[in-house]
């Protein structure tokens, strides 16, 4: 695997490499600032919050 992670990185440092690394940085951030994304994030880290527990018990009328 060590030849695999080196090509990845020599491919990474050619000017190539570091417009795809420039590319996916800038879509990364558009993604961040999007509601909808935000609101995703939000929700995923409550069910990982909730990981592990058992659910409350509906209420009893």
């Amino acid at each position: 695997m060590a030849g695999l992670l080196g090509k990845i990185t020599a491919y990474a440092r050619t000017p190539a490499g570091q417009r795809v690394i420039r590319t996916a940085a800038q879509k990364a951030q558009e993604m961040a600032k999007d509601p909808k994304t935000r609101a995703k994030v939000a929700e995923l880290r409550q069910r990982a919050g909730r990981r592990g527990q058992t659910p409350p018990a509906p209420p009893t009328a």
